[in-house]
């Protein structure tokens, strides 16, 4: 719709301004002076018109990145009260700062001073946005108008860019609520097609119990929070296939999963002393960042290969040089045993290792005894299920973190991506996807250091598009994570955050005046950066319609109490819709 296509009154209400003559104006940027009775707010979309000879006219359109209001007339600040009393002429003027978002032609002119400028809404408001270029389009919530705002699947899916970086004070930036909503809109908003059955997510739940009822309902949940569901195309529904994973109690020999909110359909991981050595996965009980410099890493390489050679299956345990180790601890004071034996240590921890990086590596494999006897277990057996594999799990897997040390935490999240990245590599397939949620990233992947888990996030950041893996990453500080992990999500976002971690070069992506907005930004408000605008959007995403902790959980879904192959059937139906269209009482699966 082009510009002069406006007529009558609908022109006059549309019509906020001039392009201001007393500033500079450039294609990229320029000031507007609002025009009487009218106004402009942070993040109105803009648009205005310029004729350039021997072209077609061009249209250029933006977004409310600053608003100032003043005195013209006024000389002295203490003329505001002379003014205010009518001793002195003066006129109050509002300017608004427009900052690009699209020229189109692509002739990249300034808009005339004096120009004409509307608020863009309906297809002007689309094209300003860039929303018309994209083929398949995610909701991610409203903007300040109300209007929907959205993601290039794109970005998101692998097919041009992936990863998302989520940033944002604890407890107040909604980090976890945004990710999840993100997931569910991906999922459920039909850009996925037919591969939304078959697509998966992994959910790391490392606080609280708050994820373990993706699939009830929200039971505060009102009417307004539907009609905002509906609007964006999406079913206020919760996620209607869950598996929910958890580790088991410690001490308990019967293998009963460590929650306490969730009473049913949660079922334990572990892995048994003969996955823990053939599949190599000693590395990951050192999992917390150190110096690569450090000695007793060769020890670990060469006990994991030890391991892997030398044990065998007994019992539930594994047997090494006749010995039967039935528990975790016992392979632990094995290992030392044979490290510090002067004839048995050059073939468990190499010829040329001395004693002080023996009893480095010692002193922290001792340390992870209390805490890992619980995750890798020579007392339960192998039943199947008791590893997460998103294959053969539902939609979605929630692996509950929140009972773990910060040790147990990284060696379950490590050894899972790792198992779930190889899985990938044997299929050579970039689909099904699979998208990770993954908050504290800081914490596995820190900007200083190396440690096995930092190094399987390092490979999903740079291949993972190509092998289907998606990352969905959270933080409170974008600083202090691997600098690769966020340079290589094509997707920012940015909640509540504190001021001096605002200040870091990391959210340069950010204008001036959202730097300042983002240290009083409320729950629910997020800065959303992606590759096709200059400018991130400013989003209002609507309250999660499945229950985010215990007492706002509703009664099991009736899906659920079906088959899950029922489930999924009717989780592609909805799925399936395109955004906007209006679901049936039969489509509604819940």
């Amino acid at each position: 719709m082009a510009l002069d296509s406006y007529s009558g009154p609908g022109q006059d209400e549309a019509l906020v301004g001039r392009v201001l003559g007393t500033a500079d104006a450039t294609p990229l940027q320029f000031w507007v002076a609002v025009a009487p009775g009218a106004y402009l707010q942070l993040d109105d979309v803009v648009t205005t018109r310029r004729e350039v000879p021997g072209r077609d006219p061009v249209t250029i359109s933006g977004l409310v990145t600053q608003v100032r209001a003043r005195h013209e007339g006024a000389q002295f600040e203490s003329d505001v009260f002379a003014i205010a009393d009518g001793t002195l002429p003066a006129q109050v003027q509002e300017a608004a700062e427009i900052t690009t978002t699209r020229v189109d032609p692509e002739v990249y002119v300034p808009p005339t001073p004096g120009a004409v400028v509307h608020r863009a809404a309906g297809d002007l408001r689309t094209a300003a946005l860039h929303f018309d270029a994209m083929s398949r389009r995610v909701p991610i919530g409203t903007g300040r108008d109300g209007a929907p705002l959205y993601l290039n699947a794109e970005f998101l899916d692998g097919t041009r860019g992936a990863h998302v970086s989520i940033s944002g004070v604890s407890g107040v930036a909604t980090k976890t609520s945004f990710a999840t909503f993100l997931l569910f809109s991906m999922l459920r908003s039909g850009v996925l097609g037919g591969e939304a059955t078959n697509t998966r997510a992994l959910v790391f739940n490392v606080k609280g119990e708050d994820l373990l009822f993706l699939d009830h309902p929200n039971n505060r949940l009102d009417e307004s929070t539907v009609d905002a569901y509906l609007q964006l195309g999406l079913a206020a529904s919760p996620f209607p296939d869950v598996a929910v994973y958890a580790p088991p109690r410690a001490g308990d020999p019967s293998g009963t999963p460590d929650v306490s909110s969730r009473l049913s359909g949660v079922e334990s991981f572990y892995w048994t002393l003969e996955e823990f050595c053939a599949d190599r996965l000693l590395p990951y009980v050192f999992a917390d960042a150190d110096d690569e410099r450090q000695q007793y890493t060769m020890v670990i390489h060469a006990v994991t290969a030890r391991l892997a050679r030398e044990a065998t299956p007994a019992d539930g345990g594994v047997s090494i040089d006749g010995t039967r180790l039935g528990s975790y601890a016992d392979l632990v004071d094995f290992v030392v045993a044979q490290c510090n034996d002067e004839q048995a240590r050059p073939f468990w921890a190499g010829s040329a290792v001395g004693t002080g990086t023996v009893n480095a590596f010692a002193r922290r494999l001792i340390a992870s005894k209390r805490e890992l006897s619980r995750l890798v277990r020579g007392d339960l057996g192998g039943a199947s299920g008791h590893r997460v594999n998103t294959v053969d799990s539902a939609q979605v897997t929630v692996v509950d973190l929140h009972n773990l040390s910060e040790r147990a935490q990284r060696f379950a999240v490590g050894v899972t991506l790792k198992t779930e990245l190889e899985r990938k590599e044997r299929t050579a397939a970039r689909k099904p996807l699979l998208f990770v949620v993954l908050d504290e990233l800081n914490k596995y992947a820190p900007r200083e250091g190396t440690s096995p888990i930092k190094e399987i996030l390092l490979d999903i950041a740079e291949r993972g598009r190509s092998l289907g893996v998606i990352l969905i990453g959270a933080q409170q500080t974008a600083s202090e994570v691997e600098r690769r992990v966020v340079t290589n999500a094509s997707v920012k976002v940015v909640g509540r955050l504190d001021p001096a971690e605002a200040s870091r070069p990391e959210y340069g992506f950010l204008p001036g005046a959202q730097r300042a907005r983002a240290l009083i930004a409320k729950p629910g408000t997020m800065f959303v950066s992606q590759p096709e605008l200059p400018v991130p959007l400013v989003v209002q995403f609507p309250f999660p319609a499945w229950a985010s902790r215990v007492e706002e959980a509703g009664p099991m879904p009736r899906s659920k109490r079906r088959s899950r192959t029922q489930s999924a059937d009717a989780f592609a139906v909805v799925g399936a819709r395109a955004p906007g269209a209006t679901l049936t009482d039969e489509e509604i699966p819940f």
